[in-house]
């Protein structure tokens, strides 16, 4: 199969649903001591987990799908193959008035994985950026989702946030918190 990396037109892949598979054998666990007036310490560890750890689309109300009416002028790209099924993609949208560009959706099929594909999707994030004179992409993932973490630091995204309640009360006990990475143009 060629690599191919095409725009997926809104007309065409609107409300396509992808089919988000994690699987890790670890996490980054965190601790956070409380604020005061002198500060507080942070701490972010990589840690092996008891057991895999599964995330499958069936976990959530909220599945992932190409362009959603909250991402107004998102552009995706992907790879299709011969019968025009999707087999992996990025979609992007501006964040004006940041300047920022944000990577809302990034997946391969599990036969693609671990084939240069995703630096392929990147480096389409990374030009849109560019020709849009963006001064950073952004992007969220998740504490448990440590293969896409350490593909994202590979690409030279760092650490720019974090989020310990977005999908639940207790995110850092439940070992899937909110990691939000930017790479910035210097």
């Amino acid at each position: 199969m060629k690599f191919d990396v095409i725009p997926l037109p809104k007309e065409k892949w609107k409300g396509t649903v992808i089919p988000m598979f994690t699987r890790s054998n670890g996490y980054y666990d965190m601790e956070i001591s409380p604020l005061d007036k002198d500060g507080c310490k942070i701490s972010i560890i990589r840690k092996d987990a008891e057991k895999e750890i599964v995330h499958t689309p069936e976990e959530y109300d909220f599945p992932d799908g190409l362009y959603a009416d909250h991402w107004e002028n998102a552009e995706a790209f992907g790879v299709v193959d011969e019968q025009g099924n999707m087999k992996a993609c990025i979609e992007v949208c501006p964040e004006e008035w940041a300047n920022r560009l944000i990577v809302t959706e990034l997946w391969e099929s599990e036969e693609l994985r671990g084939k240069g594909l995703g630096k392929k999707l990147m480096d389409k994030a990374k030009e849109v950026a560019v020709n849009q004179k963006r001064r950073a992409i952004i992007l969220e993932t998740q504490s448990c989702n440590t293969n896409a973490i350490g593909f994202y630091l590979h690409q030279g995204f760092e650490l720019i946030g974090f989020d310990t309640c977005c999908y639940a009360n207790n995110d850092i006990e439940r070992r899937e918190y909110r990691i939000n990475l930017g790479y910035i143009f210097r």
